[in-house]
């Protein structure tokens, strides 16, 4: 199919070959467990499944593997005309259908990645479970696939949102925390989703006999992060790529943390490969800064000059808002540590998608 290069949101969006090469600079030899196997990836032309699908192609050709990826897609067409280097590899093939409800496709696959997610988005007054219903009978389809094609390690890309509020005084969540979203809070959905998705991971894989790896995400910054939706950093390079203030619309006290997405990708194939089953790994950065330092550092990064607008002055006394996750099981059971700084990371973020648009 020919890419409509006139059109910027039809530009083929290929990463960075000094991220790719990170990416397998820091897995070290995990890559011979792939070796002639078969993988199947929802989620795969999504934000992370777009790293783990670009790393995999990239290890694949640098390796000579002789993997097969099988990736579950919504829309084959558009992710044809987006990602042509991705979804035209000869190692590549689409299978069109919702994570919920999607034909599946003849022989073993000893690999299973389920990354496809619904949005995180508060529940519409119409339909108040929705994002709970698709995102756990996605999760039990992706099982029963996994069950009946010869799955040995299946990865479930949870998340953070799972522990519910992180409590003020706690500044890094771990994952041994034993606290939960509301579950009188229709806004929780998502958070409440990804914990029953976590406990059918750990019942299906007792019940037959596969690992299941559990990676909880936090907040990343890297290329294919939307920057129109609700993530901060993304809104924040949109602002400075458009020559615009850098808006917050709270009082910019939050904490949170971001993993370069390279880094990201380092870490879930890790956790495939290595992790141990049944046992959640947070997958993020450990360094907190609040949502004005980093509004700041996008400008110092990218933008300087640039003012930054917050829309609301601190309540004395209020609670600090936090999403900072502990990473020490990482680092000390897999040895993974970020690696790419947030400065690094903005900059890398912000030359790409100009270079995309």
């Amino acid at each position: 199919m020919e890419v409509e290069a006139a059109h910027p949101a039809r530009l083929p969006r290929i990463l960075d070959t000094r991220d790719l090469d990170h990416v397998l600079d820091h897995t070290g030899n995990i890559w011979q467990a792939l070796s002639g196997q078969r993988l199947f990836i929802t989620g795969g032309t999504g934000f992370v499944g777009k790293w783990l699908l670009g790393s995999l192609l990239w290890a694949h050709d640098r390796y000579a593997l002789g993997v097969s990826v099988v990736v579950l897609t919504r829309d084959p067409d558009r992710f044809r005309v987006e990602s042509p280097h991705l979804a035209g590899h000869a190692a590549v093939r689409l299978v069109p259908g919702h994570v919920a409800n999607f034909s599946s496709p003849d022989g073993e696959f000893p690999f299973v990645i389920h990354a496809a997610t619904e949005r995180s988005f508060a529940p519409d007054s119409a339909r108040p479970l929705s994002t709970f219903d698709l995102d756990v009978e996605g999760t039990r389809r992706v099982l029963e696939f996994a069950r009946a094609h010869g799955t040995r390690r299946f990865l479930f890309t949870s998340s953070g949102a799972a522990y519910g509020k992180q409590p003020s005084d706690l500044t890094h969540i771990p994952e041994e925390y034993p606290g939960a979203p509301d579950p009188t809070d229709p806004d929780t959905a998502y958070g409440q989703a990804k914990r029953a998705s976590e406990f059918l991971c750990a019942m299906y894989a007792r019940q037959y006999g596969f690992a299941a790896l559990i990676g909880r995400l936090f907040a990343f910054v890297g290329p294919y992060l939307p920057l129109d939706q609700q993530f901060a950093v993304g809104n924040f390079i949109r602002d400075a790529l458009a020559g615009n203030p850098i808006q917050i619309k709270g009082d910019g006290t939050p904490y949170r943390s971001y993993l370069y997405a390279a880094d990201l990708a380092v870490w879930l194939w890790t956790i495939l490969i290595r992790g141990e089953s049944g046992h959640p790994y947070n997958v993020g950065s450990g360094d907190a800064v609040s949502i004005a330092q980093l509004a700041h550092t996008v400008v110092e990064a990218v933008a300087p000059g640039t003012p930054v607008e917050i829309a609301s002055t601190p309540v004395p006394g209020s609670p600090m808002l936090r999403y900072v996750p502990s990473v020490e099981r990482a680092a000390r059971e897999l040895g993974l540590h970020p690696i790419i700084g947030l400065d690094e990371a903005v900059r890398r973020t912000f030359g790409w998608v100009r270079s995309v648009n």
